[in-house]
């Protein structure tokens, strides 16, 4: 997946109470909600793995 405002990937960011994706490029995070139409197979496997995300 991409980062919309660099085109750089986007990672799988993990923290105590949420879930981002965070570009690997210039560092700007999505909430899971703000992005996801636009998820990719390789992203959702990442995601699939987490019990529960809480949207903002």
């Amino acid at each position: 997946m991409k980062c919309r405002k660099c085109k750089k990937k986007l990672e799988v960011a993990r923290r105590c109470r949420e879930v981002k994706l965070r570009c690997t490029g210039c560092g700007h995070e999505y909430p899971i909600h703000e992005v996801a139409a636009d998820l990719d197979a390789e992203t959702e496997a990442v995601l699939e793995r987490y019990t529960c995300i809480v949207y903002d």
